[in-house]
């Protein structure tokens, strides 16, 4: 069966991504990997997470797939240390100053997709090193079922002795340049992409200008460098056929409601493959689904071909449905499934679509039912005021409530 693998870019994704039924998730360190902006992990929790990971039968991956300088090899080794003593399963990277030590360590090494792997002579290479190898996005379909069959073919393994296995991307941001390794936010900002520090200058609007005769250019879309997210939803099976072991959902720097949605889409839209229930409406209900959280409308990548016309014409979020922060919980009465809410910014009322959101509660959904205040039923709650609502499973002190709401 396919493997999922998800984004964990803070505790709260992490929880989600797991309780919503993902096969592994990958994340990083404060420092060394290509989402320096996310709150990421600190070297100390490395262990809680592998732990919290494996008594869920979830692998982790930790991402060290940045370019690396001399003066950081100190560093380096702190980080690949603390992951072997605390039983990370694989180390995602390109960058040789990484692959090799972690080699040396026994990690089971994953090549990122900023190596652009994209043909047989490169994945005989890196068999040496690695046991996973993240494709190029550039492939479609075909190129990588032909990949997979010269893989079996050849017998070509990693060094853990297995066949070497073939990760790509199913769902997520697409970057305008080959495999995300762009230099326009280091030339304009001096913030570098390969350092996990984009700023993202070309998901703005552009005109273009003819300097020679001082003229601007009128352009049908101003967004020329901001590819819509690619979404696979409608032929996840296409993927599995084309022999792709492992489906990366993109997504560190995301909320984790995001996560929670992605991740249960793409898992109902797998098991429907495996149990031949894979149906067009099926796939409708799930887009619609993927298309209330965060995306930048959506594309079929280079799966399909070349994909010429697939730039966003939006800034930011697409999504159908907004976030709007409520309030905190300030107390959980388990024997009655009743959580007391602080009320801290707009009116909560009776039927309005919830997230309760928590580093170990991760994502929790649902209507607003009954509500009371000082034990009496109300229908809703303003700003100032203490409100015990109902919840569908345990929640924790200091969790955020959010309400959820149409755009």
């Amino acid at each position: 069966m396919v493997e999922l693998l998800a984004p964990a870019g803070d505790w709260e994704s992490l929880t989600a991504a797991v309780k919503a039924g993902c096969n592994s998730v990958y994340f990083g360190m404060k420092s060394l990997n290509m989402r320096a902006s996310t709150r990421n992990f600190e070297l100390t929790e490395l262990r809680k997470v592998a732990s919290f990971c494996h008594e869920n039968n979830v692998r982790c991956y930790l991402c060290v797939n940045t370019i690396v300088y001399d003066n950081e090899m100190n560093k380096l080794k702190q980080i690949l240390e603390a992951a072997k003593e605390a039983d990370i399963d694989a180390i995602i990277a390109w960058d040789f100053s990484v692959i090799g030590p972690a080699n040396k360590m026994g990690f089971e090494v994953h090549v990122s997709t900023q190596a652009s792997v994209s043909n047989i002579e490169a994945i005989r290479f890196y068999s040496q090193y690695a046991d996973q190898i993240v494709l190029a996005r550039e492939l479609d379909l075909d190129q990588i079922k032909e990949l997979k069959e010269k893989i079996k073919k050849e017998n070509i393994k990693g060094p853990k002795g297995n066949l070497i296995q073939i990760e790509a991307f199913a769902h997520g941001a697409m970057c305008v340049a080959v495999s995300g390794r762009c230099f326009t936010s280091q030339f304009l900002y001096g913030k570098s992409a390969n350092r996990g520090d984009c700023l993202q200058p070309c998901r703005r609007s552009y005109q273009v200008t003819d300097i020679a005769e001082d003229k601007q250019l009128e352009l049908e879309n101003r967004y020329i460098m901001s590819p819509k997210d690619l979404c696979t939803i409608n032929f996840v099976d296409k993927l599995i056929n084309s022999g792709i072991d492992v489906l990366k959902i993109e997504g560190r720097n995301r909320a984790p409601e995001y996560v929670d949605v992605v991740i249960s889409c793409y898992k109902r839209a797998i098991d429907a493959v495996e149990n031949k229930a894979y149906t067009e409406e099926l796939k409708k209900k799930l887009l619609t689904r993927l298309k209330t959280v965060y995306n930048r409308k959506f594309s079929s990548g280079f799966y399909m071909g070349v994909p010429m016309d697939q730039w966003t014409d939006v800034y930011g979020s697409d999504a159908a449905e907004e976030k709007v922060y409520i309030g905190v919980v300030v107390n959980y009465f388990q024997n009655l499934n009743v959580a007391e809410i602080k009320v801290e910014t707009h009116d909560l009322k009776k039927g309005d679509n919830i997230l309760i959101i928590g580093p170990t509660t991760g994502i929790l959904r649902q209507d607003c039912g009954e509500m009371q205040i000082d034990h009496k039923d109300v229908d809703s709650a303003e700003k100032g005021q203490s409100v015990a609502i109902k919840v569908a499973n345990k929640v924790r002190k200091n969790d955020k409530l959010f309400i959820l709401r149409k755009k």
